[in-house]
C-alpha cells in the first residue's frame, strides 16, 4: 500500500549575512553553558586542571565563561581567587 504525500516547499527567510557577521565579529568564545540574553562573559583564571566541552584547561590559564557558571566554578574551588 502506498501513501501519496504532497511535497512541501520550505522557503528560508533571507537574512542579511553582513549583519550577522558584524554581531559575531567582537564575540568571544564562551566555555561551558551559553550566555543568556543580556549577559556578558566573565574572564576567569583557573586554579586547577579542568576539561570543559572537550577543552583542556591547565592551572593559570584564563577563559571566558557565563557569570552563573563562573559562580559555580568559584564555589567548587576551580577558579583562582583574585584580590581587588
Amino acid at each position: 500500500m502506498t501513501t501519496n504525500t504532497p511535497k512541501k516547499t520550505v522557503t528560508a527567510a533571507t537574512a542579511d549575512t553582513s549583519a550577522v557577521e558584524d554581531q559575531t565579529a567582537g564575540a568571544v568564545t564562551v566555555l561551558g553553558p551559553p550566555l543568556r540574553p543580556g549577559q556578558t562573559a566573565e574572564l576567569v583564571a583557573f586554579a586547577h586542571h579542568l576539561r570543559i566541552d572537550g577543552t583542556e584547561i591547565k592551572p593559570g590559564e584564563t577563559a571566558h565563561v557565563a557569570p552563573e557558571y563562573a559562580r559555580q566554578l568559584r564555589n567548587s574551588g576551580y577558579l583562582a581567587r583574585t584580590r581587588g
